[in-house]
């Protein structure tokens, strides 16, 4: 939120226009988290500072996760799972790597609408591939997802969506789709009934 539009604690009153502004950026807050979509690289709450270390690492690895094997095309990944809200929504956020063989696994605990299921590049700072599934895992849209500027406004930001109503979505490191061969309609196989049943 723009320094402008804080409420400011040293007036008794705020013009109309004020407080329609305000109102209309809690409201699309108060959406986006509700509604679980512009899924993407930023979590809503604060980043809690690293815990204290002698040893500087300046790039942000993964937190330990359960990871989920897939094989797509012939080719194995180990994805972490975002099987929750905040996770879903931090995705690879301040990440500078991500393997090779890596990637995330999104899982939404119900089918969500096409204009709804919708990522955005929010803070993240290498190139990122995704693949949106449907409920029973077959392909509905893939895209080349590309970095943004790191202060780009939130109603700036490039949106990829599926296109249908998915359930779930995998994200690899940024050219891993330019060496697959994956198309709208292909199966990918995972545990989709667990899974489901684990998201919340």
């Amino acid at each position: 939120m723009a320094d402008d539009d804080r409420p400011e604690m040293n007036r008794p009153y705020k013009t109309n226009a004020a407080i329609r502004r305000y109102s209309a950026w809690s409201l699309m807050f108060i959406l986006a988290c509700a509604g679980q979509g512009l899924t993407g690289c930023e979590k809503s709450s604060p980043t809690p500072p690293p815990a204290t270390n002698d040893s500087h690492d300046d790039t942000t690895t993964a937190p330990t996760a359960d990871l989920q094997t897939v094989t797509i095309d012939g080719r194995t990944f180990h994805l972490e799972l975002a099987l929750d809200a905040d996770t879903r929504l931090q995705g690879f956020s301040d990440r500078e790597h991500i393997d090779p063989d890596g990637g995330m696994l999104f899982v939404f605990p119900q089918v969500v609408p096409a204009s709804r299921l919708q990522f955005v590049m929010r803070r993240c700072l290498v190139p990122i591939d995704i693949i949106f599934l449907g409920p029973n895992g077959r392909v509905l849209a893939t895209h080349a997802m590309e970095v943004e500027p790191f202060d780009t406004p939130e109603m700036d930001l490039k949106r990829y969506g599926s296109g249908y109503p998915g359930q779930f979505a995998i994200e690899l490191a940024g050219g891993t789709l330019e060496t697959l061969n994956v198309q709208p309609g292909d199966a990918i196989d995972l545990p989709y009934a667990d899974l489901k049943a684990r998201a919340r």
